[in-house]
């Protein structure tokens, strides 16, 4: 049988009037107080207050879980279509448990469709009292209006998970070839795997589903066990098909690993790879093969960063570039043809740089979320200057878990922190006094922003508890999936649209 999406409970707004919270007029004499935005880490629920999340904030918001947590995930680019906006929607991931034994640990390969919303106007609609023509069935003919377009029912879940000893710690696929997956395992290996027969299952099954009790036994492509721990960071090269990068960390033992694979054609040719992985000194060395399974070890290092690598990113246009960051707070840039110590390395934050993202559309700007709650923009343009730094933003509280920009737009970026929030920005939006007179001025003074809140801040969601990872979906602008300890969430904000290219819609 298929398992059923079942919606959260979130908290989001601070509602200070009845549980009605709608505003309409009533025949009492106690004034309806608005709802007003809730500020994480700012304000404090008083007696008798409580904390309600506003569905018309979203275009579309479902929860679900697949068992056990999941500390990483990865979207599956799938053949639906690469700007897709009509509901329901349909999308592919592959996620790694966290369970309590090492054998309980699976790679979940599932589908989550029957994705229901609806695109909300961010102006609300004339209430009842300013048009006396409305009679007092309008409230019920909106909330019918209201209702989730584009689908019946709940959204769907089908599972099929592949048996994985240990937990995931870090799970990607390729982008040219999205069957093809590479997972960080907490014992130390990297494993590469082919889940073609797992998505072609889905996307062949119907909505009633897949049962996903059963656990499917299967050999990686590959398994290199030549770690002695665990790692997090990898990245697949978006440029040379089948390059991977993975990094090697933990917070007591310092270490850092980069590995890389090339393949060509398919996994039936033979197979080439550049593996690159680092020692307990910080040390990156070069792998290269002598077989699918064998290594020969350049015994000269790639030598950087003094602490233990976080996270590394390939550069979105060029082939031999990548870029690690480190709990020395620094940010390394790398050119694998010209030797073994960094082109360029440069501090970036007072605390551990815990993540890293190189913006896709706009190829000289770097994201960097650090470990005491800020995050940063870097434009490498102006290396030459010694401060790479064009923005730095304090709001979060707690360390920064993911940060990712936008597919679409190359201002927006999405970031998750241990203070429980994911919020999204535009960098290019600044404070306008007009633009925002005239929109309250439309809304009536139904808004009550917080003066206080960064012009480029466009949205807050909550209502997840422990935020490890984000990732926006490529192929369907505005839509943001997140895991934490509690399971997943797919999002997609009513005001992001509004910042994306119509494409003529």
């Amino acid at each position: 049988m298929a398992r059923t999406i079942k919606n959260p409970k979130k908290a989001k707004r601070k509602n200070k009037g009845s549980k009605k919270g709608d505003g309409a007029s009533t025949s009492s004499s106690v004034p309806t107080i608005q709802p007003r935005v809730w500020q994480p880490g700012v304000d404090e629920l008083e007696e008798g207050e409580e904390l309600q999340c506003d569905p018309l904030a979203y275009n579309s918001l479902h929860a679900f879980h697949i068992g056990w947590p999941c500390l990483s995930f990865d979207i599956v680019r799938d053949s639906l279509g690469s700007d897709r906006k009509d509901f329901p929607h349909s999308v592919y991931f592959v996620a790694g448990t966290q369970a309590e034994k090492a054998s309980w640990n699976s790679i979940g390969v599932f589908k989550v469709s029957n994705i229901s919303g609806k695109r909300r106007e961010l102006v609300p609609k004339k209430s009842s009292e300013d048009d006396p023509d409305m009679d007092g069935e309008s409230s019920n003919s909106d909330d019918s209006e209201d209702e989730e377009e584009g689908a019946s029912g709940a959204p769907v879940l089908q599972l099929r998970k592949v048996a994985h000893h240990g937990c995931v710690n870090r799970i990607r696929c390729m982008g040219q070839n999205p069957h093809i997956c590479a997972s960080w395992a907490d014992s130390g290996h990297v494993q590469v795997w082919d889940f073609s027969s797992h998505l072609n299952a889905l996307a062949e099954s119907e909505t009633e589903g897949i049962q996903g009790s059963s656990v499917f036994n299967q050999a990686p492509l590959v398994n290199f066990r030549g770690h002695k721990d665990e790692g997090y960071a990898i990245d697949w090269s978006p440029v040379v098909v089948g390059r991977l990068a993975t990094g090697n960390y933990r917070e007591i033992i310092v270490k850092n690993l980069f590995f890389t694979f090339r393949y060509y054609q398919a996994f039936i040719v033979k197979v080439l790879f550049f593996v690159f992985s680092g020692d307990c000194k910080n040390c990156i060395h070069l792998w290269e093969p002598t077989s699918d399974s064998t290594w020969n070890v350049d015994p000269t290092p790639f030598i950087g960063h003094s602490a233990s690598v976080e996270d590394l990113q390939w550069s979105p246009t060029e082939p031999h570039a990548f870029v690690s960051c480190s709990v020395d707070g620094t940010i390394a840039i790398w050119d694998i043809r010209i030797g073994k110590s960094p082109a360029a390395s440069f501090k970036a934050h007072d605390a551990d740089v815990n993540v890293i993202s190189w913006n896709r559309q706009a190829s000289c700007m770097l994201a960097s979320g650090s470990d005491d709650g800020t995050f940063s923009i870097h434009d490498f343009r102006l290396l030459k200057d010694g401060n790479t730094v064009v923005a730095h933003f304090k709001y979060h509280k707690y360390p920064v878990t993911s940060i990712e920009w936008s597919p679409h737009e190359a201002s927006t970026l999405a970031v998750s922190s241990s203070d429980n929030q994911l919020t999204i920005w535009d960098l290019s939006l600044e404070k306008d006094e007009e633009e925002e007179a005239e929109f309250k001025a439309q809304t009536k003074e139904l808004v009550n922003a917080p003066q206080d809140l960064p012009p480029q801040l466009l949205f807050v969601h909550q209502g997840q508890k422990d935020l490890k990872e984000l990732h926006w979906h490529a192929q369907i602008p505005g839509m943001i999936v997140s895991t934490a300890a509690d399971g997943f969430n797919i999002l997609m904000p009513s005001n992001i649209q509004s910042t994306l290219p119509s494409n003529g819609s």
